[in-house]
């Protein structure tokens, strides 16, 4: 699993291979698995593979061009009623992300949350309704570029029994 981790990288170049249903079902699977506060499950997707929809998408933010090439895009919405809908479904993101990787795709979270104009742009492109949030867009498709695991880790941010 850990290398999994440690190999997975924000992909934002894809080649034009089609992402296949079995493999975005395995993605929201993933993604469904997360842990959610109280059991609440607070999210939704929606699954953009339509041309026209891509390229309003990678409009809306100035960082998400990559929408556009990708051959799907995930939509993460959260239930506003539910008080940790940011942590679940940010959780339910990165599993989502996990799940592309171990697939072999390429993937990359574009925060729309919470940049109010940016969540009402992706609202009104997809008919999202008002008590949905918007966490994120996420490009998947077939990686058209490398990159190599990489490791993170720093000791000097554990800190053992006391600050």
């Amino acid at each position: 699993m850990l290398d999994l981790i440690k190999s997975r990288r924000s992909i934002r170049s894809y080649t034009s291979e089609d992402v296949s249903q079995d493999a975005v079902r395995m993605m929201l699977e993933a993604a469904m698995a997360a842990p959610s506060a109280n059991d609440a499950r607070p999210w939704e997707f929606v699954v953009v593979r339509d041309a026209g929809l891509r390229k309003r998408l990678a409009r809306v933010h100035p960082w998400a061009d990559m929408a556009a090439s990708a051959p799907v895009v995930i939509v993460v919405l959260g239930d506003e009623s539910s008080n940790h809908w940011v942590e679940d479904t940010s959780a339910a993101t990165e599993n989502i992300l996990l799940q592309a990787a171990a697939c072999g795709l390429g993937a990359v979270w574009v925060g729309i949350y919470p940049t109010t104009r940016y969540e009402d742009a992706v609202r009104e492109i997809l008919g999202i309704p008002r008590n949905r949030r918007v966490l994120c867009i996420i490009p998947v498709g077939w990686p058209a570029e490398k990159k190599g695991p990489r490791s993170r880790y720093e000791q000097g941010k554990v800190h053992n029994e006391r600050y």
